[in-house]
């Protein structure tokens, strides 16, 4: 659950009866959607290629998830999408408009009902573990090679959705090969938490969305289900190619570069149309890591929730 300082949080901003609501319809829609894809892998390939999208979008609409898009997805040939990561609410997020299977930790597959949603939707899982990168790395460059697009969270963890974590980045050289002559292309992906009911969200109230430290997944997901309407910022910036870096680790610093910036200019305010920042802001110490100076360390951030 959010922690012990937030959970007095204005009692009638939170409906029971729409968690109950969204709750019933959650599961009943998941049911149904998931034999139908069990049912589309062996009789009808493409609609089960298209039910992920679908679903993904139905949840974000069932959950009031009201979402601002900021530039362009690069839709051609493979990609890896390179994201923040804050919530298990991120991947109905970024799962409703980005046609990519995702990268999860090996025992997201043991979780009861995600596990088998996600085997379902095709989802790599990862251990994270040093021995086991280089298998990793092939099954990765396997799905590349194939034409897959991949969604990757490098923080190895969930924050507090008010900053960047440090990137792990092992997993990037996954994109040192072409397909059909062309180098794989990597695009920074922002997501931003940063409305709540069409207002403007601050720091304190973002740990109801985000999902991190020692809070329960079930009381965490109640707290999110009873509140109206959640404001989201998705910023995709220009992609780019390994062979513009010197190395897999400078290439995972510019991602996160481009990252914290898109996350600093969401929670701020200041994202034109393009995804660009509307005015340019004066450089703050602290800035580019998607905080304010002297706001506080946020809670727990060591021993994060991974999806």
């Amino acid at each position: 659950m959010p922690p012990k300082e937030l959970k007095s949080f204005p009692a009638d901003r939170i409906s029971r009866l729409r968690a109950c609501a969204r709750l019933f319809a959650l599961i009943a829609s998941t049911a149904l959607l998931a034999i139908l894809q069990r049912i589309g892998r062996f009789a009808m390939p493409l609609l089960a290629h298209r039910m992920p999208m679908l679903y993904h979008g139905w949840c974000c609409r069932l959950l009031g998830l009201e979402m601002r898009r900021y530039g362009e997805a690069e839709r051609d040939g493979p990609v890896l999408y390179v994201c923040n990561h804050a919530s298990y609410l991120d991947v109905p997020v970024l799962g409703g408009v980005l046609d990519a299977q995702f990268v999860a930790k090996a025992e997201v597959a043991a979780w009861p009902i995600i596990g088998a949603l996600s085997r379902l939707q095709d989802t790599v899982f990862i251990e994270r573990r040093p021995r086991n990168t280089p298998e990793h790395r092939m099954e990765l460059m396997s799905r590349l090679a194939n034409g897959r697009k991949l969604v990757l969270f490098p923080e190895g963890t969930s924050g507090d959705g008010n900053r960047v974590l440090p990137f792990k980045s092992a997993l990037f050289s996954a994109v040192d090969l072409t397909v059909d002559g062309d180098p794989v292309k990597v695009q920074p992906v922002t997501v931003a938490y940063s409305r709540l009911d069409g207002r403007p969200m601050g720091r304190s109230l973002r740990p109801y969305f985000a999902w991190y430290g020692d809070m329960t997944l079930v009381g965490h997901l109640w707290t999110c289900l009873g509140f109206a309407r959640l404001g989201v910022d998705i910023v995709y910036h220009e992609p780019v190619v390994l062979s513009d870096f010197e190395s897999r680790k400078a290439l995972a610093s510019h991602c996160r570069e481009e990252i914290a910036r898109g996350l600093s200019d969401a929670l701020s305010g200041r994202l034109g149309g393009d995804g660009r920042p509307s005015v340019e802001p004066a450089p703050k110490p602290g800035s580019a890591l998607g905080v304010e100076p002297g706001w506080p360390r946020p809670l727990a951030l060591e021993s994060g929730q991974d999806i």
